[in-house]
C-alpha cells in the first residue's frame, strides 16, 4: 500500500473567528498548527512550514514590523504570508519592503489556498488592494505661494487631459480625434514647460519637491519560481496582461506606435516579448557573463528587431506592388534599418545580470534580490522601457516603407493615415520632436540626472522618471546641448539672488507703505479733523 504524504504544517496567527474559517478552508489540504505555549517554545522543535498572520489595520507600523521581525526569527526558514485589510493605513511603497515572502491586502477567500501552495512551492505572491487613495492633503506640510501656483496650474492640465481622453473614447469622427490628440499633445508640453519654468522657483521658495501625480493602483505580482527565470516568467505575464488591456497613449508625447491599427500594433510588441524570450534563454545556455553579456545583448538586438518585424507583418502575406505580388515580411526586412541604438535606453546589465543569473538589483541604495517585489517592479519597468523604445523604433521604418507602399497603409496603418497628407504629416511631426528633444528636452534629463522610461500598465503606455548619474554622457554632449545646459545652470545660480531681492523690495514696500505713506495720510487726517472741529466751534 503506498504510504500518504504528511500534511504540510500551517501556523494561523489571527482573530479568534477569522482563524476558525481560515482554517476550514486549508484543513483539507493542510494541517494547522495551534499557536499555543509548546509551538511558541524556542526550544521545541518545529515543523510549522508557512506562517499565515492576519493583521487588523489599527497596529502601527512600527509595531508591524517589530512583529514581522520577531515571526522571521522564530520559524525561519518557514515563509511568511501576512494579510491586512483594504482599509489599512500603510502606503503600499512601505508595504513592498517588509520581509515577507506573502502579501495580501483585501484577498478573497478563494485567493489563499493558491497563494499558501505558491509559498510552499518557493514561490512569492503580493497583492495589493487598497480601497481608496489616501489623501495627500491629509499629510501635506504647509506651503508656500510658488508651491500652491505650481499644483493648482498642474490639477488644471490633469484635469483637462483627462477630459480629453473620456472625449476621445466618445468621439467617432476622424477629425475630431486629430483635433484631441493634438490637444493632448499641447497640454502635456505646458506641463513639462511648466514644470521646467516654475519647478525650480518653487523649490526656492519652499523646501517641497515639485508635485507628481499618481493614482493609487492595485499590485498584483506572483512569482512561483524565485529563480531568474521564474522571475521573467511573472514578469512575461504582467506585461502581456498589460498589452491585452490595451495601449493608450499617455505619455505626452506621439508615438509612430499610433501609426500602427491596433491588431499589429499588440502583435508587434507580443512578438518582442517572444523574442525576448529566446533571446535571454540563449544567454542562459552560453553562460557569459560581465562586459560579455552586455556585447552579446547588443549583437543580437538588429536580429531580434528582424523577427519580431517578420512576426508583426506575417511571413506568408502578399501585397500587390507595381503589377506583381511582393511577401511583405521580405519587403520591410530588406527595406528597414533596424541596426540604429537609442542613447536613452539605460545599461542593460543590470537588467540582464537578474534575469539571466539572477544577480541582486540596485533599488533606491539598496541591494535586492530579483524575486524581492520592488526589484521585479524596476525590472519590469525597464523591460517595458525596451519594449516600447523598439516597438518605437520598428514602427518608424514601417511608416517609412508604408510613404511608398499605398497598399501596405490598408494591411498595417490606421484608417485616417490613409491619405498621403496624413501621413507625411505625422513622420514629419515625428521628426520635429525628434529633434526638439535631441537638442533641448535630452540635456535638460542629463543636467538633471533624470531619466525617461515608459511603462506598460493596465491598458495604456505611461512615463515614468527614473533618477541616475548620467555625467558621463553629459560631457559627450554637443557644444549647442551644451547651452542648454549653461542657461540651467545660469538661471539655478539666479533663482536665489532673485528670490533674495524681491523679498528685500518687498520689505521696502512695506516700510514705505506702512512708515512713511500711512504716516502722511494719518496727518492730513488728523489735520483735516482738527480743522472740522475749529470751523464747528466757531460756529
Amino acid at each position: 500500500m503506498a504510504q500518504h504524504q504528511p500534511k504540510p504544517a500551517l501556523l494561523i496567527l489571527a482573530e479568534p473567528l477569522l482563524r476558525e474559517g481560515l482554517q476550514r478552508r486549508l484543513t483539507e489540504a493542510y494541517s494547522v498548527v495551534e499557536a499555543t505555549s509548546d509551538t511558541a517554545s524556542p526550544d521545541q522543535p518545529s515543523g510549522v512550514r508557512l506562517v499565515l498572520w492576519s493583521v487588523g489595520g489599527t497596529m502601527p507600523a512600527e509595531s508591524l514590523a517589530h512583529e514581522l521581525l520577531q515571526l522571521r526569527e522564530r520559524w525561519q526558514p518557514a515563509p511568511l504570508l501576512l494579510l491586512l485589510p483594504g482599509e489599512a493605513p500603510y502606503p503600499s511603497d512601505w508595504l513592498l519592503q517588509l520581509p515577507v515572502e506573502g502579501l495580501l491586502q483585501q484577498a478573497q477567500p478563494d485567493e489563499i489556498p493558491g497563494a499558501v501552495a505558491t509559498l510552499l512551492s518557493g514561490g512569492r505572491v503580493v497583492e495589493l488592494r487598497p480601497l481608496m487613495a489616501r489623501s495627500a492633503a491629509a499629510t501635506e506640510t504647509p506651503q508656500g505661494l510658488g508651491i500652491w501656483l505650481l499644483r493648482s496650474g498642474l490639477e488644471q492640465i490633469e484635469r483637462e487631459q483627462q477630459r480629453c481622453q473620456r472625449w476621445l473614447q466618445q468621439s467617432q469622427g476622424v477629425f475630431s480625434q486629430l483635433l484631441l490628440r493634438g490637444r493632448v499633445r499641447e497640454l502635456a508640453m505646458a506641463r513639462r514647460l511648466l514644470l521646467w519654468l516654475w519647478g525650480p522657483i518653487s523649490l526656492a521658495l519652499a523646501n517641497q519637491p515639485a508635485p507628481e501625480s499618481e493614482a493609487g493602483s492595485c499590485t498584483a505580482i506572483t512569482v512561483r519560481e524565485r529563480t531568474a527565470a521564474g522571475v521573467w516568467q511573472a514578469i512575461q505575464t504582467r506585461l502581456v496582461s498589460a498589452i491585452d488591456g490595451g495601449l493608450n497613449n499617455h505619455s505626452g508625447q506621439l508615438m509612430a506606435l499610433e501609426g500602427l491599427n491596433s491588431h499589429h500594433r499588440r502583435d508587434l510588441l507580443l512578438a518582442l516579448i517572444s523574442q525576448l524570450d529566446l533571446v535571454l534563454l540563449r544567454l542562459r545556455q552560453d553562460q557569459v557573463r560581465g562586459e560579455a553579456l552586455e556585447q552579446r545583448w547588443q549583437e543580437l538586438q538588429p536580429e531580434l528587431r528582424r523577427l519580431s518585424l517578420r512576426a508583426m507583418a506575417g511571413d506568408y502575406v502578399q501585397l500587390p506592388q507595381q503589377g506583381g505580388l511582393l511577401k511583405v515580411a521580405d519587403s520591410l526586412t530588406a527595406a528597414a534599418q533596424l541596426d540604429g541604438v537609442d542613447p536613452e535606453l539605460p545599461a542593460a546589465l543590470p537588467m540582464l545580470g537578474a534575469l539571466v543569473q539572477a544577480q541582486p538589483l540596485l533599488v533606491e541604495g539598496r541591494l535586492l534580490a530579483p524575486d524581492e517585489p520592488r526589484a521585479l517592479l524596476q525590472l519590469e519597468a525597464l523591460i517595458s522601457n525596451w519594449l516600447i523604445r523598439n516597438a518605437e523604433l520598428i514602427s518608424a521604418e514601417v511608416l517609412a516603407c508604408c510613404s511608398a507602399w499605398p497598399e501596405l497603409r490598408r494591411y498595417l496603418l490606421r484608417n485616417d493615415l490613409l491619405p498621403t497628407r496624413n501621413l507625411e504629416r505625422l513622420r514629419n511631426q515625428l521628426n520635429a520632436q525628434q529633434r526638439w528633444s535631441t537638442w533641448f528636452e535630452r540635456p535638460v534629463q542629463l543636467y538633471q540626472s533624470q531619466r525617461q522610461l515608459y511603462r506598460l500598465e493596465a491598458g495604456a503606455i505611461a512615463p515614468v522618471m527614473l533618477t541616475e548619474p548620467r555625467d558621463t554622457e553629459l560631457r559627450q554632449l554637443s557644444w549647442g546641448q551644451q547651452l542648454v545646459t549653461l542657461a540651467l545652470e545660469a538661471r539655478d545660480a539666479l533663482a536665489p539672488q532673485l528670490h533674495s531681492a524681491l523679498r528685500q523690495l518687498g520689505d521696502l514696500v512695506v516700510v514705505v507703505l506702512t512708515q512713511v505713506i500711512g504716516r502722511a495720510i494719518g496727518l492730513v487726517g488728523r489735520g483735516v479733523l482738527q480743522g472740522l472741529g475749529r470751523s464747528v466751534s466757531r460756529g
